[in-house]
């Protein structure tokens, strides 16, 4: 399996990374020798949290429940007596104004039902990630998404945004994802508001890493070059 300490302690060194980057993986059955999560969550992306403070865990469907977003965006159905929730969720939402109905068709969803979640810092994962979550302020992150591109799979899509989970699927789809956030992640991750998200497929991650010190140095580089022509040429 790769080396994803090294690659954490690399990118985390060069990017400058506060949070640890998050390693998730979708499977049918859970690994051998990872724990079941146990107790409750009110979303999806609390697990993120968790896995970023330094536990490896799993979860099964029902774990997502107590979120019909992150459900609908993981395509995990929604039991029988919990259906109506969904569209609770979102008559909410669409009643404050902070989504149209007309939105919900277009936001990602992974393919299959997965059996099992595996959530762990980079460094620990017990198996090759599907996604890789890297939380970070724009300045350090946008220095991943360079590295993509230099590495050939970056995606050229728009800044996404609500909900913040539909970057999982959208990464599986497209390649490097980069969101905003939205205020449901922003309160049961603590995410700050000046941090956004790159999500990175995780079979691409290692030729990111590779190209991640280029571009770090060449940023430092052009830093000095735009000071120097600021200085030279600007008169106000």
């Amino acid at each position: 399996m790769v080396n994803y300490r090294m690659i954490e302690q690399r990118l985390s060194e060069v990017l400058g990374l506060q949070r640890r980057p998050v390693a998730v993986t979708f499977r049918e059955t859970p690994p051998a020798g990872v724990s079941k999560f146990i107790g409750s969550q009110p979303s999806g992306c609390s697990f993120w949290r968790i896995a970023a403070e330094g536990q490896t865990f799993y979860t099964i469907p029902s774990d997502h429940y107590n979120c019909p977003i992150g459900s609908y965006t993981h395509n995990l159905d929604l039991p029988q007596d919990r259906t109506q929730e969904l569209d609770q969720t979102l008559s909410l939402m669409v009643g404050i104004g902070y989504i149209k109905m007309e939105e919900v068709p277009s936001i990602p969803r992974l393919p299959r039902s997965p059996g099992v979640v595996i959530y762990a810092p980079l460094a620990d994962t017990p198996v090759e990630p599907d996604v890789v979550l890297f939380p970070g302020r724009p300045g350090r992150v946008m220095l991943l998404q360079e590295a993509a591109l230099r590495a050939g799979v970056g995606a050229q899509v728009p800044l996404w945004g609500r909900p913040t989970c539909m970057v999982i699927p959208g990464a599986l789809a497209s390649g490097v994802v980069a969101s905003v956030g939205c205020i449901g992640n922003r309160v049961y991750t603590e995410v700050g508001d000046d941090e956004l998200y790159v999500a990175v497929p995780g079979k691409d991650l290692p030729r990111i890493a590779e190209e991640a010190q280029t571009i770090v140095a060449a940023n430092a580089k052009l830093s000095d070059y735009h000071r120097g022509r600021r200085e030279a040429l600007a008169t106000e």
